[in-house]
């Protein structure tokens, strides 16, 4: 099923056969530094795949596997899934997340996505507001988040430091436009 596309992508769900390509994303140590800091085995990324990006879609607020329009090629995972608090799921909200193979970075396939789900979330899903969180030290996914209208809500320091990033529905844009 095709959710979503842009320009040069399309977002949909994920099918047995994106497994190798998943894998190995979660294999390289590069695409895996700042979204959990250590390769995966193949037994655990091979588990992830089978329990949580191939898992039944009960809305469209999930991760959705992310293709090349051209060619079919399997570039990552997109997409606007829940947020949660202690207190439960929040309505009118949504967390943007986008996570792509090494060799499809510096192409503006983040960009790309990250507007595709904007315009979903806002338009469509009607969310009031859409938040990520990224670690401070992955500078291309700062830089992505501010072109896409991005504000940084709170700074989290620790081991691992974060910037907590928020964009509200755009004043005059209409729910369900």
């Amino acid at each position: 099923m095709i959710v979503l596309e842009s320009e040069r992508l399309l977002f949909r769900s994920h099918e047995a056969a994106d497994l190798e390509a998943f894998c190995a994303m979660e294999a390289d140590a590069e695409v895996r530094r700042y979204v959990g800091g250590a390769p995966r085995m193949r037994e655990a990324a091979e588990q992830r795949f089978w329990e949580g990006a191939m898992r039944p879609i009960e809305d469209r607020l999930v991760i959705w596997a992310t293709v090349l329009k051209a060619d079919g090629r399997y570039v990552g995972r997109c997409g606007l899934y829940p947020k949660f608090k202690e207190e439960g799921r929040v309505a009118g909200e949504a967390v943007l997340g986008f996570y792509l193979a090494r060799e499809f970075w510096g192409q503006g396939f983040a960009t790309e996505a990250g507007r595709a789900f904007l315009e979903f979330g806002f338009d469509e899903l009607k969310l009031e507001r859409i938040v990520t969180s990224v670690q401070v030290e992955n500078t291309a996914s700062v830089r992505v988040l501010e072109k896409l209208g991005f504000v940084i809500a709170s700074h989290e320091v620790g081991p691992r430091s974060f910037y907590h990033f928020e964009l509200y529905r755009p004043a005059g844009r209409a729910v369900g436009k």
